[in-house]
């Protein structure tokens, strides 16, 4: 890592996803020269510890990001889209959490270890994925690259933390028998296969940034792929189970072996001693498991497993940092 220091804006800091880049910040060493915190008018003024220094939050103005190297957005697509187009003319580089910029043709859509290559230093603007694309693409990108991949179907339980505070909270309230007040349903009591509004075909938005994200990610239009987005009553974490069609034949041993020796993947299958990817066990790190490899007799050449990360670090503040390391590794900022 570079000796030099930056100077940080984070937009949306008092939300779930900006507490947990504070937290990214540190567990991944980001040398910070100033730190400016940024949230809605309601939060303004509200004191935030950081590294044992406090911070006092503020609402964005048009100085509010004088003499900042990197900002990164986190405060929704209305925002993204308000602010971040000027801050363009300013050359500051931006990594933007939101929707907004993902599927945008010349913005460019990263996993570090993934992609990093479609990075150019005149790319002041980043996109960073959707969380439950986010932690897919790790062991797909393995499996494109060794074997090549024909079609993806996707199938996730997300937990409520996806939602952010309100969701959080329908579950609090659920499981003390009170009415939800932002799900449909009581989330409690069942899984809601709803995440985001429906277009015309009956998938919803959350779906189709899957499938959107993972051709843009992957770089290739020619994948089919099919999704399925569940929310789960549990607080963080996101499971994924993943079923693949490869181009070539495999070995289940072949496949364990190459996951068990890619950064950033942690490799847990031993169904006999009950051993296998756990959401508990993905909680505040960047790396995601991925365990319980299998034919899918379904298919030729077809490949089940599942997938868990955290939502909040690997599906968004973590990646986005992981991101801005990269660049300071690679010497672009």
């Amino acid at each position: 890592m570079s000796k030099k220091s930056y100077s940080i804006a984070l937009v949306g800091a008092t939300g779930l996803v900006g507490k947990t880049f504070l937290e990214a910040f540190l567990d991944l060493a980001i040398p910070i020269k100033n730190l400016k915190l940024f949230a809605s008018p309601s939060s303004k003024g509200k004191t935030i510890i950081f590294n044992q220094h406090e911070y006092i939050v503020d609402t964005l103005s048009s100085h509010s990001f004088d003499d900042i190297d990197i900002a990164f957005f986190s405060a929704g697509r209305k925002v993204s889209k308000k602010y971040i187009p000027s801050l363009l003319k300013k050359k500051i580089y931006i990594i933007d959490n939101s929707s907004y910029y993902r599927l945008k043709k010349n913005v460019p859509l990263i996993i570090p270890e993934v992609n990093f290559d479609t990075f150019q230093k005149e790319n002041y603007l980043i996109a960073n994925p959707n969380c439950s694309t986010a932690q897919c693409m790790l062991p797909l990108k393995v499996l494109k690259d060794t074997y090549g991949i024909t079609s993806i179907n996707y199938t996730t339980y997300q937990s409520v933390s996806g939602s952010g505070y309100k969701g959080i909270q329908d579950l609090l309230r659920t499981q003390k028998n009170l009415e939800p007040l932002y799900y449909p349903y009581n989330i409690y009591n069942t899984c809601i296969p709803e995440i985001d509004e429906y277009d015309r075909d009956n998938y919803t938005k959350e779906e189709r940034k899957m499938i959107l994200e993972t051709k843009k990610i992957l770089n290739d239009d020619k994948i089919k792929i099919s999704a399925t987005c569940v929310r789960v009553p549990i607080l963080q974490g996101h499971s994924i189970s993943i079923a693949v069609q490869l181009k070539k034949k495999f070995l289940i041993k072949d496949i364990q072996n190459l996951m068990n020796h890619t950064k950033g993947i942690i490799l847990k299958d031993d169904l006999k001693n009950h051993i296998y990817p756990l959401v508990t066990d993905a909680l505040h790190q960047d790396d995601v498991i991925v365990g319980r490899f299998r034919k899918d007799y379904s298919r030729r050449n077809g490949l089940l497993f599942y997938c868990t990360g955290d939502n909040l670090r690997r599906g968004a503040a973590g990646n986005a940092v992981l991101i801005m390391k990269r660049m300071i590794e690679e010497k672009y900022i």
